[in-house]
């Protein structure tokens, strides 16, 4: 009986989750639209209200259609509070959840991401802070950025 249900629940979920990120990214894309100062300023008012709500609740429904309920403990940490907080060891694609459950920060993440198809429009749409691997000054620039987002007193997101 288990087996009969893999295999009806595995298509049912992966539909799901297609459609679920189909969705996602056409937000991404719509929030981005003839952004100004593309990737320089932060996204403001309408746009980064929709990137925190409608991603932030479909990554969660995501998770959900995979069969993962995320009950948290205790309170996020307000911007004013932590502009930058730490998601150790991020090695996997639980790091969505984290993501999900703090308002959608903006993240680090390789320059190369935001090149993928439909993935890198969502990331694009989160405002991370892109490290270029082939840069030799990559470390030192990323730090500075980092920093300047957390000393903008709350212009940028926080940063994870």
């Amino acid at each position: 009986q288990t087996v009969l249900q893999g295999i009806i629940l595995l298509p049912l979920r992966v539909i799901c989750i297609t459609f679920i990120l189909l969705l996602a990214w056409l937000s991404a894309s719509i929030a981005t639209f003839c952004q100004p100062g593309r990737g320089f300023l932060p996204l403001k008012g309408w746009r980064r209200r929709m990137i925190q709500t409608t991603l932030s609740g479909l990554t969660r429904t995501a998770y959900f259609v995979m069969g993962f309920q995320v009950k948290v403990k205790g309170k996020v940490a307000s911007l004013p509070e932590a502009p930058i907080f730490v998601a150790a060891p991020h090695s996997s694609f639980f790091d969505a959840i984290i993501c999900a459950l703090t308002g959608m920060p903006s993240i680090v993440s390789r320059a190369e991401n935001l090149s993928t198809p439909v993935f890198g429009t969502i990331l694009s749409s989160l405002q991370p802070v892109a490290v270029s691997r082939q840069d030799p000054d990559s470390r030192k620039n990323t730090v500075a950025e980092i920093t300047r987002r957390a000393l903008s007193r709350g212009q940028w997101p926080q940063v994870i």
